[in-house]
């Protein structure tokens, strides 16, 4: 899943993006309004977290620009304003959920989680291809009684694949979901968790297979018998 998550204070910024990252997240970030409004529309995120009190632009006039571009991305706003008429301003502008600061962190992800399942697509906690089970809350795949945990890029890159089975996800569509479109991450990452996670499902004994398609990407499908 990929997040962006905008927030001025450096130090707020830099803890609740460690603290998703941690959680198997792939996270953006913003410290501005107007950056925020940039990455939300052009990149292709699973939901928005967005701070009130910004410069350049406001979390509320954020949102509003969001939805006014008809994106239904699920937001999450964070804010120190805990009047009634400001939780109602940020629902009405298209908020799906509200959390006031300061707040535990144990909330945020809990927030974060339900957020997420109100996407559109919605797809549950535990989802299965073939013969693999992926566990989105304990980053693990299961294959009949075998189980093996996922370090968190190799988790987000086959969350991904299963999302997408039989499609062809290109190498850059991959870094741009899991590392993030500024990352200065080498392309040969991808190649490198590919290879982690082919030999997790061999270890498994799993039927499911990573194809690679010279020059154009990856998919996921079932190995012929």
């Amino acid at each position: 899943m990929k997040l962006l998550f905008a927030e001025d204070d450096p130090d707020l910024r830099r803890a609740v993006c460690t603290l998703l990252e941690r959680a198997g997240y792939s996270v953006d970030t913003a410290d501005n309004g107007m950056d925020a409004i940039d990455l939300a529309v052009e990149g292709d995120y699973d939901g928005l977290i967005l701070d009130w009190m910004m410069p350049e632009a406001d979390g509320l006039q954020v949102l509003r620009a969001v939805r006014s571009r008809g994106l239904t991305t699920p937001c999450l706003m964070l804010t120190a304003r805990d009047a009634v008429e400001d939780r109602v301003a940020g629902l009405d502008a298209g908020a799906d959920d509200y959390l006031p600061k300061p707040f535990s962190t144990a909330e945020l992800q809990a927030r974060v989680r339900a957020l997420l399942r109100r996407r559109e697509n919605y797809m549950p906690d535990t989802v299965s291809y073939g013969d693999l089970e992926l566990d989105r809350s304990g980053r693990e795949i299961r294959c009949g009684k075998n189980s093996a945990k996922l370090s968190n890029k190799a988790y987000q890159v086959l969350e991904m694949l299963i999302e997408h089975p039989k499609q062809v996800l290109s190498i850059q569509q991959i870094m741009d979901h899991v590392w993030g479109w500024d990352s200065e991450a080498e392309i040969n990452v991808v190649w490198v968790n590919i290879s982690q996670l082919r030999k997790r499902l061999s270890e498994l004994g799993s039927r499911v297979d990573i194809r690679a398609e010279r020059g154009v990407g990856y998919s996921l499908e079932i190995k012929d018998d």
